[in-house]
């Protein structure tokens, strides 16, 4: 069966940076299973998996536009260290949420300096590369749950 829209994908991937080092990795662990067309993985990496089928073995390379997209300059910000009452041992690499204008968003400690830190609402990933080593495990049609809950159930998948 090829891979088309309403189908259940498994595969096992491998994501490196332009170094070769490895960021994400299923290796170890289930493959991972989502549903194709819901937009629920990176737009390129789900157009590369599309009339595919079960045993391929393929490496795509995904452009931040179709990846995690482009940097955001305005996404990084100085806030007064005192914005993090509460926490005990602030560090570099610390994730939380915080509000802007369009609502909640996750941001990331960059840098602290005295009593300003910098956060970055960017995803860690935008702006890079992302380097694809897959293998298609299983494809198959979605069911009508799957479809009106919107994630796949069972093995790879969620479980209720």
């Amino acid at each position: 069966m090829q891979i088309s829209n309403r189908n259940v994908v498994s595969f096992h991937y491998t994501l490196t940076d332009d170094q070769g080092n490895v960021i994400d990795s299923s290796e170890g662990r289930e493959p991972l299973a989502y549903i194709h067309g819901e937009g629920h993985i990176v737009p390129g990496l789900e157009a590369a998996l599309e009339g595919r089928q079960a045993g391929d073995q393929f490496k795509v390379d995904v452009a931040p536009e179709e990846g995690y997209g482009p940097r955001h300059a305005e996404l990084i910000q100085v806030v007064p260290k005192a914005a993090f009452q509460g926490v005990e041992d602030l560090q570099p690499g610390m994730q939380f949420q915080g509000r802007n204008d369009q609502g909640t968003i996750n941001v990331t400690v960059s840098k602290i300096e005295g009593d300003n830190v910098t956060v970055d609402g960017n995803h860690p990933l935008a702006g890079q590369t992302l380097h694809f080593a897959v293998e298609i495990t299983n494809v198959r049609e979605a069911t009508e749950e799957e479809l009106s809950h919107g994630h796949v159930h069972g093995e790879g998948g969620h479980h209720h």
